[in-house]
């Protein structure tokens, strides 16, 4: 096979996005292609071996990989419940491949799960064309650490690193580099790592002793290790990493210092955790009392001249909407991160969903334009983070960025630029011949306010959120002056669109119906081609360029 889906499920305390994540990254050090899809509830912790506690994490890897697959082709259940979810949520295939630690299984463990007999693949009606690879994780993970010292607890915490190991096996994942990153996970913590150590590598030789096998998967890494498109050093990258990267290039690329105001939000809270540990790259972060509070603080700090920006998902934007407003009135640069998930209201805050559009692009009062993008994949959040940086510093104005929860905490291959090779990013300064009568109604031929702040001698003035007379900066409220000025906010907004390339749709000249996706839809076209057996492809966009997200491909009607 050309890719692979697996699928890493068991108790939300079972370590399964830390095993799902190692798997992924060992994956692609051998150049596979990977999208990952961590999934767990939003609940408090349902009571252990029930059905609502079932967390997971899936990972398509491969060659031409472009979401995290649709059903898996294998199922790692660590117990009773999580292979019933996968059951009756039809998350594998009838030719997939499921491995089961047999030791949970137990009469308490079937009832928990609320099995009605003794017999859970009878019941749960599995084909027979699945293969069951049945392993006694919880006896061997005891064995392997009965000289440890561990309290039992302790040791049924290191199962996964058991799974993960035969796993390892199975795939043929190199052992050293599993163990290289244990101790980089609990550097801080090393009196972890030789137990863990030890119960994954026993897990690989277990397979190994056995000559365990997967009869019915074969990948070919030697095909994968070549389908990388350009030379260089690659990494697994997670999106929200990848975004709070993409902004720390874009300050030190523009010799700006990077300031974050922000309220911990769920997904987006990661992007607020990278960032406060980068003190050594001139990073400043406040965590506001709230949503309100975090954007204005991140709008003082554009006032005061630095690269602003604040990070939320949907709620969140949504009470951010007034200090946009302000600042497309004031006409200071502004990035607005939202990463966006299922609402409304609290509604699905660990699931994804693309929700926040229509908020985005019209959810102000008033004429209220700004500029919006949306990243298409958890590697290219980098290279949307930093364009959004770009735009609103050159342009004066606030650009909203869209990422979701998919993007967010899925994870995909990457290549690591140098900062050199990253487009220049000018900041709309003031010119020196403006001083001593400058005024924030100020432009440049192209519609821009100029940037001046605090500290500058010569350039005081006042910038304010009532509208302002178009010649002199103060306040007015004229009506003509008015549609003035909302002209010239609009044209402002509206030439950013004269630096994207036109759209070039590839199709069967004979299709006769347009689809079109935005953002993390990218990855998801191919899959809509294929199925439906369109003989047209999805316009691949450069990830160098600002494209908005969109993708396009023809379909047979």
């Amino acid at each position: 096979m050309k890719n692979v889906v697996v699928r890493f499920c068991g108790d939300s305390g079972d370590g399964m996005q830390l095993t799902g994540n190692m798997f992924s990254s060992l994956s692609a050090i051998l150049g596979s292609e990977i999208s990952t899809l961590p999934d767990f509830p939003a609940e408090i912790r349902a009571p252990q071996g029930t059905l609502g506690g079932v967390s997971g994490f899936q990972v398509n890897l491969g060659q031409g990989v472009y979401t995290p697959g649709d059903k898996a082709d294998v199922i790692v259940a660590m117990n009773a419940a999580a292979l019933k979810v996968c059951v009756m949520n039809k998350l594998f295939h009838e030719h997939a491949v499921v491995i089961v630690d047999t030791d949970t299984f137990t009469k308490n463990d079937l009832e928990k799960a609320q099995y009605t007999t003794d017999n859970p693949f009878t019941e749960l009606h599995i084909p027979e064309t699945v293969q069951i690879v049945p392993v006694a994780l919880t006896t061997l993970t005891k064995e392997a650490l009965k000289d440890s010292g561990l309290d039992n607890k302790s040791v049924l915490k290191s199962r996964n690193m058991f799974a993960l190991g035969v796993v390892c096996w199975l795939f043929d994942r190199p052992i050293d580099k599993a163990i290289h990153f244990l101790e980089q996970k609990f550097a801080k913590k090393p009196q972890l790592v030789p137990n863990n150590v030890k119960v994954l590598t026993d897990g690989f030789n277990y397979g190994q002793n056995l000559a365990l096998s997967i009869n019915q998967i074969r990948l070919d890494d030697n095909d994968a290790a070549h389908s990388v498109s350009e030379k260089g050093n690659y990494t697994s990258i997670a999106g929200n990493k990848a975004t709070a990267w993409g902004l720390i290039a874009a300050a030190q690329k523009c010799g700006k210092q990077l300031f974050l105001g922000s309220y911990p939000i769920t997904p987006a809270t990661d992007i607020m955790h990278e960032l406060a540990a980068r003190k050594d790259m001139g990073v400043v972060v406040v965590q506001a009392e709230d949503e309100i509070a975090g954007v204005c603080t991140a709008l003082g700090a554009a006032f005061a001249g630095d690269l602003a920006c604040t990070s939320t998902s949907g709620p969140g934007l949504s009470l951010k909407s007034e200090a946009v407003g302000l600042a497309v009135m004031a006409e200071l640069p502004l990035v607005v991160i939202d990463v966006q998930r299922g609402g409304p209201s609290t509604g699905l805050p660990t699931k994804t969903e693309q929700t926040d559009l229509l908020q985005a692009l019209y959810g102000r009062n008033g004429e209220c334009p700004a500029v919006v993008l949306a990243a298409s994949t958890s590697a290219n959040c980098f290279a949307f983070a930093y364009e959004a940086c770009k735009i609103a510093l050159e342009n004066m104005t606030p650009v909203i960025l869209l990422t979701d929860t998919y993007l967010a905490n899925g994870a995909a291959l990457w290549r690591i630029p140098k900062l050199e090779e990253l487009p220049e990013i000018k900041p709309q300064s003031v010119p020196e011949e403006l001083k001593g009568h400058f005024n924030p109604a100020l432009r440049d031929e192209r519609g821009v306010r100029y940037w001046a702040f605090p500290g500058m001698e010569g350039f005081e003035h006042r910038n304010i959120g009532l509208e302002r007379d178009a010649e002199k900066g103060t306040i007015s409220t004229n009506p003509d002056n008015h549609e003035k000025m909302v002209l010239a906010r609009q044209a402002k907004v509206a030439q950013v669109a004269d630096r994207i390339p036109e759209l070039k749709v590839q199709c069967n000249a004979a299709s006769d119906t347009l689809l079109v996706g935005w953002g993390s839809t990218e990855g998801h076209l191919p899959v809509v081609h294929w199925r439906t057996s369109i003989t047209s492809t999805p316009c691949r966009r450069t990830r160098k360029k600002c494209c908005g997200g969109i993708n396009a491909l023809l379909s047979a009607n």
